[in-house]
């Protein structure tokens, strides 16, 4: 039960995208098309559930016990780097055409501040290893339903009558804003 509240928490009430703002980069560049949206939600997905697990491995067997806390940051870059790198080789064998599809946006996800607030996040809360990946499979979960949400409600904005000033970037961030408040309703249920 325990778990399942963690994923839930994770992926509604405390958001990445939604309410903590974190990963708003390729939730706003890579939401033009639903099957891009789901991609990469797929691989950032994918990237945050590993290295929130190896994140974990590296604080608990390596940092803590030799006194390195203070590596901690750059210990999961390290780590972040080698999930995105492991993601684009698993992509890239498995399903070249989403690797063609993704391009650019799968070494991108090294960049992404919501990997790195995950394993961060995890680590303040001393969770054990598989609370960390459920919590990472939350926020991936949370990260994917919002770009997919996104990127349905941009495909249909392009055939709306929007006012010029608003049209593009604009009506996206108008849109990515109601989300927001949409989820903040989320906040009541469960509480981590």
């Amino acid at each position: 039960m325990e778990l399942l509240l963690i994923i839930i928490a994770a992926a509604l009430v405390n958001n990445f995208v939604l309410v903590q703002f974190l990963g708003l980069c390729p939730f706003m560049g890579a939401s033009r098309r639903v099957e891009g949206a789901v991609g990469m939600g797929l691989a950032t997905g994918l990237v945050l559930t590993t290295a929130s697990g190896l994140s974990y491995l590296v604080d608990r067997f390596l940092l803590t016990p030799f006194g390195l806390e203070h590596l901690r940051l750059l210990g999961f870059i390290l780590v972040i780097g080698a999930a995105v790198q492991l993601t684009e080789l698993l992509i890239r064998r498995l399903s070249p055409m989403l690797h063609r599809v993704l391009g650019l946006y799968i070494p991108l996800i090294a960049s992404n501040c919501a990997v790195l607030g995950v394993a961060l996040l995890n680590s303040a809360a001393s969770r054990s290893l598989v609370a960390a990946l459920f919590y990472g499979a939350g926020a991936a979960l949370g990260f994917g339903i919002v770009l997919a949400m996104l990127g349905g409600l941009r495909e249909r904005l392009e055939h709306a009558d929007v006012p010029r000033p608003f049209r593009g970037h604009a009506i996206a961030f108008v849109t990515a804003g109601i989300m927001s408040l949409a989820f903040l309703g989320f906040a009541g249920f469960a509480r981590l």
